[in-house]
């Protein structure tokens, strides 16, 4: 019996999973990728010897043991990767005061109920909460017991996630009285689901939520290693513009510039709305799906301002919010009342000794304007990115004065950016946003009437990040074994 072809669009951290998996079940695997390197949205780029992170703030899975470690190992040697564990997930600035969101329950607690006794009934409230959490595995293993592990966790946060599924960051902010507070609980994403927060702090306080020394590039590296090694193949600037498709099969893929792909299934892991609209040309929606797309919310496109700064920045904190004294003007509909930095003085491999890389994402849904702007008028387009750019380092100057006349490094991305090195549909920093109205279920990753063809990533599940690429490629590859009567294995 000859090896059957699986075909993978897309190198991001759901294509490689799902290429990791066939391999190891007996497909031929071929992994087409539009960019120059793997990763898609998981990525990082260098200037000038400063690298700027574009994605990973943690990894669930990091610790030893816990939940989601053991199936990182089944994709990469996990082991190889140095994480480090902050005591602060993120600080939080307004006027003269500050607040700590530290990563463990019981201290986040005690510094919440000091710096504002007013919502001390919130507090305990979302304490308890993230406590709960801390119980729940969102993987449940594969054999019987494993699994009855995994149900019986789900069990004991059924009651809490009844309460606040319905909750949004905008709704929890809007029960508090102190103004950090409510600038946490508000800052950017107030339609997102509450329980986001709250499942976050819990892998967190279980030290479960490290961040791997070397980022993105470190571990997808590694990941795409691991793809080669089983005999995998990537093929690089190979634009997929149409899935083949004979007598309800998909057969194979056209790859933009002419030739094609044979394969025996076929498995998108690239843009959601790409592929089920451009590369399958609107065929086999259903009304469910159709309604999906035309009414779920994405997470907003964004422009990063990333600044490589000639001085140690070790006193101040990994990840800081601070409320400006006037909004800034992002585009022409999008303002913001706070900047958030990611200082990397923790990870040394992202600037040469004594110097910092410091990253600021600016959250819009107005990528359309970058995008005709980049297209139609490109010296105004790089006049708006100067801008904005400008008015960053001014802010990063008044809150980091001993710092202001160190920044040697200006770089910024675009929505426009996004989509010309990913295409995610409007330039969306992951896939759909968690809310109320998604909920946690996965959506269909097959097409009725379309065998062969599956679907992993983001786009088919809310709440997106790296530990669903991994399930929803590893999930797939079960899948696709089932399809075609083949025994399904791990490792």
């Amino acid at each position: 019996m000859s090896q059957k072809k699986a075909i993978v669009i897309g190198a991001g951290i759901a294509g490689l999973c799902a290429g990791i998996y066939l391999q190891k079940n007996g497909f031929e695997t071929e992994i087409l990728e539009k960019h120059s390197l793997a990763g898609g949205l998981a990525t990082a780029w260098t200037r000038r010897g400063y690298t700027f992170e574009n994605c990973i703030h943690w990894l669930v899975g990091s610790k030893e043991g816990a939940d989601l470690n053991a199936m990182w190992k089944e994709v990469f040697d996990i082991g190889k990767i140095d994480f480090f564990d902050d005591e602060v997930y993120q600080v939080v600035e307004k006027g003269g005061e500050r607040i700590t969101i530290y990563r463990d329950a019981d201290r986040l607690e005690r510094e919440l109920l000091e710096k504002a006794p007013e919502d001390g009934g919130a507090i305990r409230e979302f304490a308890r909460l993230i406590r709960k959490l801390g119980g729940f595995k969102m993987t449940a293993g594969d054999s019987p017991l494993s699994r009855l592990a995994g149900a019986a966790s789900m069990l004991r946060v059924l009651p809490a996630l009844a309460k606040y599924r319905k909750v949004t960051m905008g709704d929890w902010a809007n029960k508090h009285k102190n103004p950090l507070l409510r600038s946490f609980f508000g800052s950017g994403l107030e339609e997102m689901s509450f329980l986001a927060i709250a499942f976050s702090l819990a892998w967190m306080t279980n030290r479960n939520a490290g961040y791997p020394i070397g980022g993105t590039p470190r571990m997808i590296g590694l990941i795409a290693d691991r793809f080669r090694e089983l005999g995998g193949k990537i093929r690089f600037n190979a634009t997929v513009e149409r899935i083949l498709v004979e007598n309800g099969r998909a057969t194979g893929v056209a790859i933009a510039g002419g030739g094609t792909a044979a394969a025996d299934v076929v498995v998108s892991a690239a843009d959601g709305h790409a592929t089920l609209f451009d590369m399958l040309g609107g065929r086999f929606m259903t009304d469910k799906l159709r309604k999906i797309y035309e009414t779920f919310k994405p997470f907003p496109s964004y422009l990063q301002v990333s600044l490589g700064v000639g001085t140690d920045m070790k006193s101040e904190p990994g990840f800081l919010l601070r409320a400006l004294d006037a909004p800034l003007e992002i585009d022409p509909e999008t303002r913001t009342d706070s900047l958030s930095y990611r200082i990397f003085h923790f990870d040394p491999t992202f600037a040469p000794p004594g110097k910092t890389a410091v990253v600021v994402f600016l959250g819009t849904y107005n990528d359309g304007y970058w995008r005709d702007l980049r297209e139609t008028d490109r010296p105004k387009y790089e006049a708006e990115k100067a801008r904005v750019a400008a008015a960053v380092v001014a802010e990063f100057g008044k809150r980091f004065p001993a710092a202001k006349d160190k920044v040697e490094e200006t770089d910024l991305a675009t929505p426009a950016t996004v989509i010309r090195y990913t295409s995610n549909w409007r330039g969306s920093m992951e896939g759909w946003l968690l809310t109320p109205k998604t909920g946690m279920r996965s959506l269909p990753s097959v097409l009725p009437g379309l065998a062969g063809f599956y679907m992993a990533g983001q786009w088919t599940q809310p709440g997106g990040g790296l530990p669903t690429g991994l399930m929803s490629g590893r999930a797939v590859s079960k899948a696709i074994c089932k399809d075609n009567k083949m025994p399904w294995r791990p490792a």
